[in-house]
């Protein structure tokens, strides 16, 4: 890895030392004796104290320049393995790599033994964790908030080609880079009744009675700045009893009762994204989204009391960043906090409020954003729920002083309406900025979605483009083309990844382009033989490697690519001679435990995998390959090894992706609609960079907003098409079951079904998504050319940075305070806002 001057000079023989001591004393054992899970431990603790030194300067900085903080608060963080980050980020990687060498420990397999934190699942989470890195890196105080999940979302196991899903117990061996920090619990109420009553001064009061309660205890983790001993704090609340047990009720045979907290308190904090296709699922995410949101304001105001004295300032140094709708109960919480506990007035906490909350919006969908039924949410959170109702009253006359009589303007905006209390419209209301995440996405918040909000209030509508941390995605996820970049142009792209663009000059250099290909190659290679491993699929490093990993969703289209495959298959098949360039299908994904059509996906793939990896007729020239589990730690090495980054989804419904940031960063050409941040990588690299097919999204809205689009005239005209989705039920894939795949294929014929057919154009894109494929066939097999686009793609991938993003949140709506540390110990200097 690469080197620069360590802020706190790296100690060989005491790093050694301390991991000696760390085995004997953790498992009274020696080096020799120990596993390797105890020897990451041993390497983690030696690591995490150094690291904890540079967490007590910062704070203590902190704490005596007084900057303005930043909360970001998610459900999700999809932080990745900690200990290499946390190597790169202390600019220390290669001496522990060379102090564990002597000590005869192989770095690699001691991060093997490090399990992906089950705490994010998707592309929000994996921002959120980005955000952070690039915080700490860039020198400015935050909090990442939201919970200590103890299983996940799942772990993805591939059975017969089924998704099944399986506890993810990533804590099982604990997690040596946390700490307990039981002196910041928090209590959270859920239920009862708000008893009001007038106190002596004559002011109505509101107290919470009758309720339940946990305890939120925090953990928190160290997230490492590159190389300037800024250490920020990811804090994730884990939920206790308040009562551990009431021996009362044990005695009397209650056992139930015995017990009741521990099990409220177990459920809170047990999965991320409880199945909420049921009601006890509704609730028990809108408990999770309460608990850690509670806690964390709570905390976040008493923080800012241990150090001022007039709470009406408090958005003058904190600044609360919702990332979706999950954290949106904020703003009532905050709210709650202001005037029930430190009796500002309605419209002293209002103003207060309304200048500390500022909202992200990561979907265009309608049907995304969230929703609670009024009976729940007013049962669980009584007094959070008068709040909201006070907010929509005084809302809604806003609404129609603005437009008289305009009920339909009330029906579209209002925070409760329907017997629904909308979390998308309070943090448009409440908030001070509202910022999509792309800037095709804004448009469309801002034309479509979202129009009438803008309208009356276009001052808070901003756009940030999503971007992603070089340093674990490049640095830290594929070292032979860093050294490589580093080598042509410098390593000041690490913090700044505007310089990469330095590369341009060597994209028809060829002996540039040679080495290039060469990088690329070995990391084909390593990722050839993980699937080989995992998957027991021999697959060729020499054929082109075509990836999708992402979530799994219909509107991404993983299923426009699997029957793509299949319709290649079927010329293969008619014409085994012709000329047909070698190519390898990479998928990855999880699918939500209760979406029917996305596990179908994914048996589909595994399906079409299992016959054409057999069929020896077609020469290998085809392999489907679905990588199970797909997480941070794998997806380094698959978007190192990408050739080509399939970002396909139905164009206007990603809201930006990262995903295809990432492949971009390695070298991956992106093929692709018009979407989300897609339109702005296009702009980067230039059209003859990157394969642009199908629907704009204009032709998509207009096709949504006015019909006119029947796949029955498809499926009816294109044989091709037709032979393809005949094969989804006459057994081609599932000879054992005929009926199996029926319901991808009503899906989009909408032969048996009220719903809409093919709601994301998966048909009516079919014939120009093969054509841009057959386009990468032709541009992969002029090897210079193709050298050229790729090097392109990594000298282009400046903009998509998370330090250039956060500094953008930063300048146009946190307005935070910039903290240098001395690489000494003289003061700091705190620069601007």
């Amino acid at each position: 890895m690469l080197k620069k001057p360590v802020i706190q000079k790296f100690d060989k023989d005491l790093f050694k030392n301390s991991v000696v001591y760390n085995v004997k004393t953790l498992y009274r054992k020696t080096l020799e004796e120990a596993t390797q899970q105890q020897i990451f431990q041993a390497v983690s603790y030696a690591i995490k104290d150094i690291i904890v030194d540079n967490w007590m300067n910062t704070q203590k900085e902190y704490q005596k320049e007084d900057p303005k903080t930043v909360y970001y608060l998610s459900m999700e963080f999809l932080m990745g393995r900690a200990l290499g980050n946390n190597l790169i980020n202390l600019q220390a990687y290669e001496d522990v790599e060379e102090a564990l060498e002597e000590l005869g420990i192989d770095i690699n397999t001691v991060e093997d033994q490090e399990p992906d934190p089950a705490l994010g699942n998707g592309g929000l989470g994996r921002l959120a964790a980005c955000f952070l890195d690039s915080l700490a890196t860039l020198g400015y105080a935050a909090y990442g908030c939201g919970i200590r999940y103890r299983y996940g979302m799942f772990k993805q196991e591939i059975r017969d080609g089924y998704q099944i899903e399986v506890p993810d117990n990533w804590l099982a061996d604990g997690n040596p880079f946390e700490l307990r920090r039981p002196e910041y619990a928090k209590e959270v109420k859920f239920g009862g009744y708000v008893n009001v009553f007038v106190d002596e001064n004559g002011r109505n009061c509101f107290k919470q009675e009758g309720y339940q309660s946990v305890k939120a205890v925090p953990y928190d983790m160290p997230i490492v700045g590159y190389g300037n001993g800024i250490v920020n704090t990811l804090r994730i609340w884990d939920a206790e009893p308040v009562e551990c047990f009431q021996l009362e009720s044990f005695d009397k045979g209650d056992y139930q009762k015995a017990v009741e907290q521990e099990n409220l308190a177990r459920n809170i904090v047990e999965v991320l994204y409880p199945n909420d296709n049921h009601y006890a699922g509704k609730e028990l995410r809108l408990k999770q989204q309460y608990f850690f949101i509670s806690a964390s304001v709570q905390e976040a105001v008493e923080k800012y009391m241990r150090k001022h004295d007039d709470i009406r300032k408090f958005h003058e140094k904190v600044t609360f960043q919702l990332n979706d709708t999950h954290p949106t109960v904020a703003i009532a919480e905050l709210m709650r906090i202001l005037m029930d506990d430190y009796y500002l007035t309605w419209d002293e906490a209002w103003a207060v409020t309304t200048k500390t909350c500022a909202y992200t919006n990561h979907t265009i969908m309608a049907e995304a954003l969230e929703k609670w039924p009024i009976e729940l949410f007013s049962r669980l959170l009584p007094r959070i729920y008068q709040i909201v109702e006070e907010i929509n009253r005084r809302f809604v006359a806003q609404v129609s002083q603005m437009y008289p009589g305009n009920q339909n303007k009330i029906a579209k905006m209002a925070i409760i309406y329907d017997g629904q209390v909308k979390m998308a419209h309070l943090a448009i209301v409440s908030g001070y900025s509202v910022n999509g995440v792309a800037r095709l996405h804004t448009e469309i918040l801002e034309k479509q979605e979202l129009k009438d909000f803008y309208e009356m209030m276009p001052d808070k509508f901003n756009n940030k483009t999503n971007g992603i941390t070089q340093r674990r995605f490049l640095l830290h996820g594929n070292p032979l083309l860093a050294q490589w970049v580093t080598a042509h142009v410098g390593s000041d792209w690490i913090t700044d990844l505007s310089k990469i663009s330095g590369l341009k000059i060597y994209a028809e250099d060829k002996k540039a382009q040679q080495e290039f290909m060469n990088i690329k190659y070995q990391n084909k290679v390593r990722l050839a033989n993980y699937i080989l491993e995992h998957n027991g699929v021999e697959v060729d490093p020499r054929s082109i490697f075509d990836v999708q990993v992402k979530r799994l969703h219909e509107y991404k289209r993983q299923l426009l690519n699997i029957l793509h495959i299949m319709y290649l298959y079927n010329g293969l098949k008619e014409n085994p001679d012709k000329e047909f360039y070698p190519r390898t299908f990479i998928f990855g994904a999880k699918a939500a435990a209760g979406y029917r059509n996305a596990k179908l996906t994914i048996k589909l793939i595994n399906a079409v995998a299992d016959v054409v990896n057999n069929d020896p007729s077609i020469g290998g020239k085809i392999k489907v390959v679905f990588i199970e589990d797909y997480k941070v730690s794998n997806a380094e090495w698959i978007f190192a090894a990408a050739d080509v980054s399939e970002q396909i989804s139905t164009a206007s419904k990603e809201a930006s992706g990262t995903g295809n940031m990432k492949f971009m960063l390695n070298g991956a050409l992106t093929l692709g609609t018009m979407d989300g941040a897609n339109v702005e990588i296009v702009e980067e690299v230039g059209m003859d960079n990157a394969f642009i097919f199908g629907l704009s999204s204009d032709e998509v809205i207009r096709f949504e907003n006015f019909g006119g689009y029947n796949p029955m005239d498809i499926f009816n005209n294109d044989p091709d098409i037709r032979k393809v989705l005949m094969q989804l039920i006459n057994g081609t894939f599932a000879p054992y079951d005929t009926e199996l795949f029926r319901p991808l294929y009503n899906s989009l014929l909408n032969t048996q079904s009220t719903s809409k057919a093919d709601m994301y154009f998966i048909l009516k894109d079919f014939k120009p998504y093969a054509e841009a494929q057959r386009k990468v066939e032709a541009a992969y097999i002029d090897e210079a050319g193709w050298a050229k686009s790729a090097i392109l793609n990594v000298a282009c991938s400046g903009k998509f940075s998370s330090d250039r993003t956060i500094q953008e949140y930063v300048n146009d709506i946190w307005h935070l305070d910039k903290v240098v540390l001395p690489k000494r110990a003289e003061n700091p200097k705190v620069i601007g806002k």
